[in-house]
């Protein structure tokens, strides 16, 4: 299944993991990301701590846990970011219409996908 295929039909709760440069990690709920190509997705991020995390360190992690423990992991690196802040909103106002979420700034961060795993439970 590509990866537009598995995110288009895919329904439960993405979590991303990010590291500042001196290790310091977070993670965070993340929306599904925008596929691009089926190596690459993209993001749309607050300036927040995962945001900044990426400025210091473009290794990231994102875990999409469906039900019944099943899903996938990325393992990620950072390739470029794009700061249009009326494309991003456009992109956006395809999930919300926030006013509040629209007026702040946002990056569209794009990200290569380095490796994808199933989630193993057993």
């Amino acid at each position: 299944m590509s990866l537009k295929e598995f995110f288009e039909n895919a329904k439960g709760t993405g979590i991303l993991a990010t590291a500042d440069s001196s290790g310091n990690v977070d993670i965070a709920l993340y929306a599904k990301p925008f596929v691009i190509d089926e190596k690459t997705i993209a993001f749309i991020m607050l300036n927040k701590l995962s945001y900044a995390n990426i400025q210091s360190n473009p290794k990231a992690a994102y875990m999409f846990l469906q039900e019944n423990y099943q899903g996938k992991r990325f393992y990620l690196k950072k390739i470029k970011e794009d700061k249009d802040q009326n494309k991003i909103n456009e992109m956006l106002r395809h999930k919300y219409d926030d006013p509040e979420v629209l007026a702040q700034e946002k990056a569209l961060v794009y990200f290569e996908v380095e490796k994808e795993l199933p989630i193993l439970v057993k």
